[in-house]
């Protein structure tokens, strides 16, 4: 090979390299070695290798691996030097060598490839202090904790994690989250949540998971994960967090159970009430029947709630499709009897109301519905239609015949009942709406958003 041809493409080449003789002393040496190291080719070609610069390449390890190469036609691969270079400052080279020959196959030489990885070793330092710290962050938080690969793959987890679960660190880290344990987050629903996360920066909040974990028994644990990058790089990581909630689910169904049972207990009583006041409506005389009935449709009002309750175990929301139909029920076994020909049906949208005004609505209910049967239907047959649904942000509460309609001077407008309803919607800081005419009377009842679960 020709010296000009060679020291042309050894000049092209962005690594340092230094031709060596058999003697290691420098042949010849590109550009990017001079570049590199700030010398001059008068200082470098004919020295020997070990006393360039301030004797930096005189490690004895060094001298040892290149003075192999001469007699066995070895390699040096990937070793790596650190020193206070003069006039670059700290470095780390890595180094690769190895014997070739000139054309004429009798004058061997070394070939010296210098790269300077000291970025590499900065970025692999800074990575494994950010790991640390991320560590330290991660052990501090006092719910179990695991950093999660987009493959599901965990990356840390959490001393609380590992404790909780009784797991060890080295069959945790890059095991899938799906195979821990005996399988448990092995859930369709929180493996499709999970799935999303990443690409469509979804977060989880509150899913729960409930199973019998090794070595804890039964548990319930309530997850909530988020998407976390760096600024500046493209890692994408899960954050999962588990919080323990198995007290506080177990104290709340106990409660719910007690709910029920008392809910029960208390409809069972007004139920014993009603039949009391049904006695005495067979003894009393005529002017008090319609009083007695009154009374008992409106302690039926509260038992059908009452009703409601224990049969939904839970002293929060009341839905208002079975509580209308509850006492809708009520209405036709107070009022109208197997014989009667007035239909009472419910039309409810799906929406439940808090359990404090249930009561009042459900009075509400039963005195309109009351006034119906007793001065709509005159002829003995028709329909009463109880209905709920959400409007222009109110709830609306109507209460609907097809009778004979209601004269502005005539019916129950100023009665005992017509008195309860309006204090009762006012109470509720409603408003009040009736529609009459031949076709049929609409009551209507504006309530504010607050009365809605």
């Amino acid at each position: 090979m020709d010296t000009v041809s060679s020291q042309d493409i050894v000049d092209t080449v962005r690594t340092s390299l230094l031709v060596l003789d058999m003697d290691l002393r420098v042949k010849s040496a590109n550009r990017a070695f001079y570049n590199t190291f700030k010398v001059e080719p008068e200082a470098t070609v004919g020295r020997p290798l070990f006393e360039l610069g301030n004797g930096q390449w005189g490690i004895p390890e060094l001298r040892t691996l290149l003075g192999e190469i001469v007699p066995r036609d070895g390699t040096v691969e990937g070793y790596e030097v650190g020193h206070d270079f003069p006039g670059i400052g700290v470095k780390c080279m890595r180094l690769n060598a190895r014997k070739v020959f000139r054309e004429d196959g009798h004058v061997p030489y070394l070939l010296l490839a210098i790269d300077d990885v000291t970025g590499e070793h900065e970025a692999r330092a800074e990575a494994e202090r950010q790991r640390l710290l991320a560590q330290g962050i991660v052990d501090t938080v006092r719910d179990p904790l695991v950093v999660l690969e987009a493959d599901m793959t965990v990356v840390s987890a959490s001393r609380s994690f590992l404790r909780m679960f009784g797991l060890d660190v080295g069959t945790v880290v890059g095991t899938s989250l799906y195979d821990l344990s005996q399988g448990q987050w092995r859930v369709g629903r929180l493996q499709d949540l999970l799935g999303r996360i990443v690409p469509d920066d979804m977060a989880i909040d509150g899913f729960e998971v409930e199973d019998e974990f090794p070595g804890l028994g039964r548990r319930i644990f309530k997850l909530n994960a988020r998407k976390v990058h760096r600024p500046g790089n493209h890692i994408t990581r899960l954050l999962l967090v588990f919080e323990d909630v198995t007290e506080a689910r177990m104290l709340e169904r106990h409660r719910d159970l007690l709910a029920a049972e008392l809910a029960h207990r208390i409809k069972n009583s007004l139920q014993i009430i009603t039949s009391f006041v049904s006695y005495e409506i067979r003894r009393a005389a005529e002017p008090c029947v319609e009083g007695y009935r009154a009374m008992q449709g409106r302690i039926g009002a509260v038992a059908e709630l009452y009703d409601v309750i224990s049969r939904s175990s839970t002293l929060g929301p009341v839905a208002m499709g079975p509580y209308l139909e509850g006492i809708a029920g009520s209405l036709r076994s107070s009022l109208l009897g197997a014989e009667a020909r007035i239909a009472v049906d419910v039309e409810a949208e799906p929406l439940s109301i808090v359990a404090d005004q249930a009561v009042t609505v459900g009075l509400i209910v039963n005195e309109l519905a009351t006034n119906a049967v007793k001065y709509a239907f005159p002829s003995g047959g028709g329909r009463i239609l109880l209905g709920f649904r959400r409007r222009d942000g109110e709830a609306v509460l109507t209460v609907a015949d097809d009778g004979i309609g209601l004269d502005a001077t005539s019916g129950p407008g100023s009665g005992l009942g017509s008195r309860f309803v309006e204090a009762f919607v006012r109470q509720l800081n409603g408003t009040l709406a009736m529609a009459s005419g031949a076709g049929g009377t609409t009551v209507t009842v504006r309530l504010p958003a607050s009365v809605l679960a």
